[in-house]
């Protein structure tokens, strides 16, 4: 097992579908947390704010274990912040876990 950082980018205008599917996605890392696989996740507000209001998110970050690459891409693609076009790219990368 290693880490990967799963990157989401928001497309224009999708904080509605954001929120609308939110429990869906958050219910899938709750899973990720049960097994013990979840480091840290959490979006990234689009302006110097915690709580962005109508400007939204830029975007998720999400750092979990998981088999493979591929097994990485697969579980975002399957994401419902995917599915349902609220990100409009997105990344998956290997991440070494350093500090703390």
């Amino acid at each position: 097992m290693m880490f990967y950082a799963l990157i989401g980018e928001d497309a224009p205008d999708s904080l509605e579908t954001r929120m609308a599917v939110r429990p869906a996605h958050l219910a899938r890392l709750q899973n990720l947390k049960d097994e013990g696989r979840l480091l840290l996740a959490g979006p990234m507000p689009a302006i110097d704010a915690l709580e962005p209001g109508p400007a939204g998110f830029a975007g998720s970050l999400v750092v979990a274990e998981f088999a493979s690459l591929k097994e990485a891409e697969e579980w975002l693609a399957n994401d419902p912040y995917t599915v349902q076009g609220v990100f409009a790219r997105t990344t998956v990368r290997p991440f070494r876990k350093v500090l703390p």
